[in-house]
């Protein structure tokens, strides 16, 4: 399979969609049947438009939260020193506005869009099965379940939804949750446009569809249609105004008033979940199964009344949440980093600064993507970029191409995990427990898996020189005769530095801005020491030209991440501010760089927005679902099911984990994260394991979580990193980079076991920073 990808079409933004619609927007095939072409060229430009002005909000939301961080940080500082007056004058201090501004943009963003992720292909499916069919066969089933799935769940989803901003703006509903108290139905008037953007452009995807399978099939299908549409429209009518078309009624009547599915709800969640498994493994996209199932098995188990309610309730929320509007911020930081080249600049920096090492190449490969995953927090981008860099120069240099290629793809996963993961954002609601917990947790899992990837690299090429040797003289740099005080030095002022930033997180400087003007201050220093060396050279000392680089390369990106990450940890920020200004923060580092242009900007707000509605829009699928089945009262039967085997309450944990495991290679972590794991989470919380808290619990559970997944991204046969390095090094075998993997994702294992057995490597931060035991 790999053998068949061809570079120019793998996508790096992000692991979830690798393949994106190729066609640009207007453009339809020449043997499509006429009459379909201008309404699938029309359809796509409109949802190509929405998608191309909504991006620019992304402006704005950055903007307005920096503005809420700089002024209520201004007003504290200005107050400390006794310039209270002054702060007022100038109109510093905590704004009503900003907090229902900020997740409100975040929700039309995501939802607004959500017809333009469609036509560029970005909705995540789970193409296990879908992938090995023929493309007539793939067409068939697409159209089908287009008719079957889509257009009724978008039709009724338009449907409600516009019920829901009409009532919200006779009655100038107000945010209840807010000093503001904003009126809300310009926010939710995103939610039946973006509907309504998603049901139209489900007719350019049937069309498609039908192009593909051929027209002998077309046939039949295009016969059926006027049936179907006409189906549809009666069953519509029939649902939401049944007082002029009773077709319930009518069925009612025929079937004598009684009901053919006489079945306790508990089951009918049991069979909603089968039907979610089945349709997830054939291919369609996950969202519109979810939206689609919510709306059958809840009216099944309930009412439609109560699945509707369900569906606006759990968009809504998802739409107005505020740690959620982190996730679209933080993708934006890690894209315009990556754009400023900087991992490239690092690596080659730590690549020759470590040149008469052993494994030179596994410990740049390893440190690169330790400080990246703090960056991206992206598996697409870091696995694909680590091959390009790296991999040319292993082979130049002999490396073992198994070795090299587990390196680069477990430094790859480190994203997942590291904090700013946008996993841990989008799990904190599904757990109920706060972000920022997550990320203190993750933390010391994370640094000790690079520790462990990076030992076992190393070690092995301890005991086997062959498998990472010397880089050849050629290719190693000048250095001074003193090279190991140089390193020495070096590495003393990147502690001292590091330092210097944590303590002026956790406890400051006693002065105003001290956090950020002391670590500045070191900076000047160190570059002003490192100049005078170079030209005075005492005793023929001096810094090589190989620091600069290394310098340039670390020190912007680890200040701005320390900062952003730093004052979440802290309790500074929430996750959302943070994001905010490190999304900022990456503009001006980019334009400092000279790496900042119109195109590139505009590249990475399109980008971030597709992934962003990837994301989103799957969270709210998934939250309806999951609200339904929650209802039905499935997950409490499942509950007590276990809990009624003979089984000590660490074994069925472990069954959870395996299971998750397992689940990890035909899915990605968004449907696992969304519907998996609040399916197991009552069952988690009902074990007795020793917790002092609910909280720690579920935090460990998450971080468990985390780590398994990250496993599970490792293992063969379906592991994308392998694709993905496969596809810029087509020179290595896919069972040799297979190979390699697996040693490492051994590895992960020994980590989640560890974590497992000693839940304090996740919780002792988390308890330290809250002053906890």
């Amino acid at each position: 399979m790999a053998d068949d990808i061809d570079i120019g079409e793998l996508d790096i933004t992000d692991e979830l969609i690798a393949e994106r619609n190729a066609f640009t927007p207007g453009e339809t095939p020449e043997e499509m049947t006429p009459w379909m072409r201008p309404i699938t060229a029309t359809i796509d430009i409109i949802n190509s438009w929405a998608g191309k002005l909504i991006c620019i909000l992304m402006v704005p939301l950055i903007l307005t939260i920096v503005f809420e961080v700089f002024s209520r940080n201004m007003f504290a500082i200005l107050t400390a020193n006794g310039m209270n007056d002054v702060a007022i004058a100038w109109g510093f201090g905590p704004t009503l506005w900003v907090y229902d501004v900020s997740r409100m943009i975040g929700g039309v963003m995501f939802m607004a869009a959500a017809g333009y992720a469609l036509m560029r292909g970005v909705h995540i499916r789970a193409d296990f099965l879908f992938r090995n069919w023929t493309p007539r066969t793939q067409a068939t089933v697409d159209a089908i379940l287009y008719l079957a799935f889509y257009l009724p769940a978008m039709l009724f989803f338009t449907w409600v939804s516009t019920e829901y901003f009409l009532k919200a703006f006779w009655s100038g509903e107000q945010a209840s949750d807010s000093t503001w108290a904003p009126v809300l139905w310009p926010a939710r008037l995103a939610m039946p446009v973006g509907a309504f953007l998603l049901f139209l452009q489900g007719f350019p995807e049937l069309f498609r569809a039908l192009t593909q399978m051929g027209k002998d099939r077309e046939r039949i299908f295009l016969r059926i249609l006027p049936v179907y549409a006409v189906g549809l429209i009666v069953i519509t009518l029939g649902v939401f105004t049944p007082d002029i078309m009773p077709v319930f009624s009518w069925w009612d009547s025929l079937m004598g008033g009684g009901d053919l599915f006489e079945i306790d709800k508990p089951t009918i969640g049991l069979i909603m979940l089968a039907a979610m498994l089945f349709a997830i493994f054939v291919g369609f996209p996950i969202s519109f199964t979810l939206i689609f199932l919510g709306f059958v098995f809840g009216t099944w188990g309930a009412n439609f009344k109560l699945a509707t309610f369900l569906m606006t309730l759990q968009t809504n929320s998802v739409m107005l949440s505020d740690q959620l509007v982190a996730v679209p911020l933080f993708i934006f930081m890690g894209i315009v980093m990556e754009q400023a080249g900087l991992m490239e600049r690092l690596f080659q920096a730590v690549q020759m600064m470590m040149s008469k090492t052993r494994g030179a190449l596994f410990i740049a490969v390893l440190f690169v993507s330790t400080i990246f995953a703090a960056a991206t927090g992206i598996v697409g981008a870091s696995v694909t970029i680590l091959g390009i860099m790296a991999a040319r120069t292993m082979n130049k240099s002999g490396y073992d191409v198994k070795l090299a290629a587990g390196t680069i793809t477990a430094g790859g996963t480190l994203g997942i995990l590291i904090p700013p993961s946008i996993m841990l954002i989008v799990m904190g609601p599904v757990l109920e427990v706060p972000v920022t917990d997550l990320f203190r947790a993750a933390i010391v899992p994370g640094i000790m898996l690079a520790g462990l990837y990076m030992i076992y690299a190393l070690g092995r090429c301890w005991i086997n020189p062959n498998l990472g040797p010397i880089l050849p003289p050629d290719e190693q740099p000048e250095t001074s005769p003193y090279y190991l005080l140089e390193v020495v030095i070096v590495m003393a002022s990147l502690v001292a530095f590091v330092w210097l930033i944590t303590r002026g997180i956790t406890t400051g400087f006693g002065f105003p801005l001290g956090a950020l003007i002391v670590p500045l201050v070191w900076v000047g220093i160190m570059f002003a020491v490192y100049n005078w060396a170079r030209k005075a050279k005492p005793g023929g000392f001096y810094f090589s030209d190989l620091w600069y680089e290394f310098f340039m390369g670390l020190v912007p990106p680890t200040v701005l991440i320390a900062f952003a990450l730093g004052s979440i940890l802290a309790g500074w920020a929430t996750p959302a501010e943070a994001s905010a200004c490190g999304a900022f923060g990456a503009i001006l580092l980019s334009a400092l760089y000279r790496k900042l242009t119109a195109r590139g900007f505009y590249d990475a707000l399109i980008k971030s927005l597709e992934i962003t509605v990837l994301i989103m829009f799957l969270v709210a699928a998934s939250n309806f679902f999951g609200a339904v089945f929650s209802n039905l009262g499935t997950p409490k039967m499942m509950t007590e099911m276990l809990l009624a085997l003979d089984m000590s309450p660490v074994f069925v944990l472990i069954l959870i984990m395996a299971l998750i495991f397992l689940l990890g290679w035909p899915l990605e972590w968004v449907p696992i994260v969304l519907i998996i794991v609040p399916i197991l989470v009552p069952t988690v919380t009902s074990l007795d394991l020793g917790f002092a808290n609910e909280n720690d619990l579920l935090v460990w559970f998450a971080i468990l979580v985390a780590v398994n997944l990250q496993t599970a991204w490792l293992s063969p046969p379906v592991a994308l990193s392998a694709y993905f390095l496969k596809g810029v090094v087509p020179e290595w075998d896919l069972k040799d980079i297979y190979l390699g993997m697996m040693q490492f994702m051994v590895i992960q294992l020994i980590g989640l076991i560890l974590i497992f057995n000693f839940p304090a490597i996740a919780l002792w931060l988390p308890q330290y920073l809250s002053g906890g035991n």
